[in-house]
């Protein structure tokens, strides 16, 4: 799979987690020179605290079109280490 944004590839991998529709990327496959830590924060019931990064390409920023669970609850345990994508980023195999 990967995830696209601005006609760049922003990660890849073969080893995607499908959560509510959302692909998770393994961290390890995203391409680190695209993303910046975001301050947002948001809460799921279920998966924990979510922190997400501003995508940039090209010199387009993409506010807070990532997110990731530093710490992850325990029914949400398969998608620690994992990045997941909205706003404009499409996802491809």
């Amino acid at each position: 799979m990967k995830a696209i944004w601005n006609n760049k590839v922003i990660a890849e991998s073969n080893d995607t987690i499908v959560i509510e529709r959302n692909h998770y990327f393994p961290h390890e496959s995203i391409k680190k020179e695209f993303f910046k830590p975001s301050d947002l924060n948001s809460v799921c019931p279920w998966k924990g605290t979510a922190s997400y990064y501003t995508i940039e390409v090209d010199g387009k920023e993409n506010k807070d079109a990532a997110w990731f669970y530093p710490e992850v609850s325990e029914l949400a345990k398969g998608i620690k280490n994992h990045v997941a994508f909205w706003r404009g980023v499409t996802i491809e195999e």
